[in-house]
This record gives structure tokens, sequence and C-alpha cells, in this order.
């Protein structure tokens, strides 16, 4: 009688411990389900709250009296009377309009610019800009170390996260001046224009954004004429003004009498040089045509301060968006030709009007549609 008793209460004792180790487990189950359930709100509710301390990053550093910290670098130096300058006119307004505190970093090698990328970014600035095409490789390279910093480039598009790309359709404000300079070239009545079809075009360093602005000078001119001559060269140097002239000498030499100047500082050389021949130039990227008075027909200039104005305003307004392109072109102002103004007043009566008229319905045509500009492989608002 006591062994079957001790058999039903070790039994019974077993059932017991099932039934408790069965309900542990059930409870402990539960609770990992609870815990998991609340990491995921956790970390969804840090995921909102990080997305909203971005957007108000700006607006409480500006409330506190803590300005927004940029700093530009530049692939060359200011007072280019060119891209550079433009740039920095851009920033100069942001100053202006918003308090920001700025600072720019010039350099003319290739180590300079990514010693001066990389200084930046260890420096803690809100937003990093690299003023051109040559510093994105740099920010490829280095942006991913530094993911809490705001990078924009122009001139080109970065795919990283925190960096903002804005691009222009400089194909099309070159298709302009390329129409323009096959027009001016046929003007035999004025001094210093030959009977050849041919004209130039000196460019600074050869990448690949400088041959989106050749692709759109060539058509252009081969639009008036397709049987016209263009003569390109680079120099290698964005801040060789000697050597720019050099070039543009040599072209027209070969017969061409109007060269298109696509070169930054090295451009000066350019229209030093059209002064020098009693001959003719494009400018580029800011208004250039009092460079040289009478000697620029006109210039095709590229909105870099507006590029630069905006994306210090998306950072000051808390709207950046990292990994976003804006692609400024003919119909939202970013590239265009100047009103010829200064030209006409040095030719008086021998200014030809019809240039002026026909690139303006030229323009029209682009932006209708009518007219499709090619690009260079990689540009374009799909790239």
């Amino acid at each position: 009688m006591k062994k079957k008793l001790s058999v039903l209460l070790a039994a019974g004792l077993c059932l017991g411990l099932t039934a408790c180790s069965s309900g542990a487990e059930e409870t402990t189950a539960a609770a990992e389900t609870t815990a998991a359930a609340a990491e995921e709100t956790t970390a969804a509710a840090a995921e909102e709250t990080e997305a909203a301390e971005a957007e108000t990053e700006a607006a409480e550093a500006e409330a506190s009296g803590d300005p927004i910290s940029v700093c530009i670098v530049y692939t060359g130096n200011l007072g280019d009377k060119s891209y550079n300058d433009s740039c920095n006119e851009g920033a100069q307004r942001a100053i202006e309009d918003f308090g920001i505190e700025l600072r720019s970093l010039e350099g003319t090698t290739a180590a300079e610019w990514e010693a001066n990328l990389v200084a930046a970014c260890e420096e803690g600035y809100d937003l990093i800009i690299g003023a051109s095409s040559n510093i994105a490789d740099y920010i490829v390279e280095h942006g991913p170390n530094y993911p809490d910093t705001k990078f924009a480039v122009i001139d080109t598009t970065v795919d990283l996260p925190n960096v903002q790309s804005i691009s222009f359709a400089q194909n099309q404000g070159s298709f302009l001046a390329g129409a323009a300079a096959a027009m001016f070239t046929e003007k035999t009545d004025i001094e210093g224009v030959n009977e050849d079809a041919i004209i130039g075009w000196v460019g600074g360093m050869d990448i690949p954004v400088l041959h989106d602005f050749y692709t759109g000078y060539e058509q252009g001119a081969k639009y008036i004429n397709p049987d016209i001559t263009i003569l390109q060269a680079f120099a290698g140097n964005w801040s060789d003004p000697l050597r720019g002239k050099e070039l543009t000498l040599a072209q027209y030499e070969q017969g061409a009498d109007i060269v298109m100047n696509v070169a930054s500082g090295t451009g000066a050389g350019v229209l030093e040089g059209a002064k020098e021949a009693g001959k003719y130039a494009i400018g580029v990227d800011l208004n250039q045509d009092a460079d040289q008075p009478g000697s620029v027909l006109t210039s095709m200039v590229k909105r870099v301060d507006n590029a630069c104005y905006l994306v210090i305003e998306s950072v000051v307004n808390g709207t950046f968006e990292g990994g976003s392109t804006r692609y400024l072109d003919l119909e939202a102002g970013g590239v265009s030709l100047t009103d010829f103004s200064v030209m006409r007043e040095a030719l008086g009566d021998k200014f030809p009007e019809d240039i002026v008229e026909k690139c303006n319905e030229l323009a029209e045509q682009i932006i209708a549609g009518e007219i499709v500009v090619e690009n260079y492989e990689g540009f374009g608002p799909e790239a």
C-alpha cells in the first residue's frame, strides 16, 4: 500500500512539474513576443524622433542664435569672374538672407581639393558644398564616414543618402551659344569676321561636364550651318589664363573668328586673346560681356549662384533632401544667354539683331520640346 502511494505521489509530482514547466514556457514566449513588439515600437519611435530632429535642427539653431555653418570647397580660386565667383555670389546672398557662417576653401590641385574636403569634414560644418564635379569622387570616398554631415555637390550627381546634387542643362545653354557663334561668323561686314565658317571652343579640364557643354555647342552651331568647322581644345587647368590665351590665339590663326570660353579662371585668357587679336569670344557662367567690351558677343550664363543659394536655403529651412538631384534647365532659368547689350552698344548700327531674334526663337523651341538638345553620356534630367 505504501509502495502504491509513493508511486501515485511521484506521478502527481511529475504532472505538476510538467504543468508548471509548460506554463512557464508559455509565459516566457509571451514575454519575448511582448518585448519584441516593444523593441519595434521603440525603434519606430526613434526613427520618427530622429526625422523630427533633423527637420527642426536648423530652425532650433536659428532660434538659439547659433547660425548654420557652411563650408564651400572650390576647385580653383575665387576672383575668376566665372564659375567660382558665381558660386560665391550665391553664398554671399545666403549670408545676407540667413546669417550663415561661411568658409571658403580654395585649391588648384587634386591633392588640395581632397585635403580641403577632409579638413571640412573634420571641422563639423552643418553643410559642406563641393563647388564642382571635380569634388564628387572625394565626397563619394569620404562622405560615408560622416553620415551626420550634410553634403551638396554642384554640376554633377552623387548618389549618397547625405548628399544633395544640383546639375544644369549646360547643353541647352551651349546650344544657343553655338547657334549664335555660327550666325556671327557669317557677318563678314563686321570687322574681324572672315569668310571662313570656322568657330572655336576652349575648355578648362577635360571632364564629362565640359563635354556636355561641347555637345550642345556643336549641335547648336550645326543646326545653323551643318558644314561649319568647330575647333576644340582643353587647357587642362582652371587657373592658367596664359594657356587659355595661347589656345585661343591658335584657333584664330586656324581661321576661327569667335571662340567660346568654358574654362573658369583660365578663360580670362580666352577673352584677352579675343581683344588682342581683334576677334570675338563668348563668355561663360557669369555675365562676362563687359570684361572685354566689344570683344564678347554674349555669355552663356550658368546659375551656379542659384544652385549654391538653394542648397543652403534647404538646410536653413530644414528641407534638405539627401539622395536627391535638382536639374536646372533653360525653362527653370538655370542657363541662358545674356542680352547682347554690351556688343549692341559696341557695334551700333552694325549689330546683327537677327542673331538675338533667332536665339530667342530657338530657346522657345527648346523649352517647348520642339528641339531636343543632346546630352553627353551620363548627363541630363534622368542621369
